[in-house]
């Protein structure tokens, strides 16, 4: 469900148009985890006049806000994407950096199990696994290691 400018008034952010602007972004985008320098890019191809500092400024915001989530895949690159109510996991390519999102029961379910037999409770996971994508560039890549 899109956000709408209740839910940043709500989280205590006015509506501007920079970050209706980040949020339609990030809303829309086929590819579903943006950096900030993606974002950037994408703004200037659209003609808008958002700054980089302001692109970093709003995306902070919206992940104080419970809005976006943040992650660090192993390149220590942050990726954001919009906060969603089901879980799911990532698969992310060493080569051409693209993820795959899924989720797996077992995998879930495994976790508690584990978590419960160290007496630990479990307030989330980030489950990111490594490797190499089906792209034949990346394939090529994996070879060559």
């Amino acid at each position: 469900m899109p956000i709408s400018n209740q839910d940043l008034r709500k989280a205590g952010l006015k509506v501007t148009l920079p970050r209706i602007k980040i949020l339609e972004l990030l809303e829309n985008s086929r590819q579903h985890h943006l950096s900030a320098e993606d974002i950037y890019k994408t703004l200037l191809e659209q003609g808008e006049d958002v700054g980089l500092a302001t692109v970093y400024r709003v995306l902070t915001q919206f992940e104080a806000a419970g809005i976006i989530q943040r992650h660090h895949f192993e390149n220590n690159h942050s990726v954001f994407e919009i906060m969603q109510e089901d879980h799911h996991d990532h698969l992310v390519c060493q080569n051409c950096n693209k993820v795959i999102e899924f989720t797996n029961d077992l995998i879930e379910h495994e976790q508690h199990v584990v978590a419960e037999k160290h007496g630990f409770t479990l307030t989330g996971h980030s489950l990111n696994l490594y490797g190499y994508c089906n792209d034949p560039d990346c394939q090529e890549a994996l070879r060559k290691k």
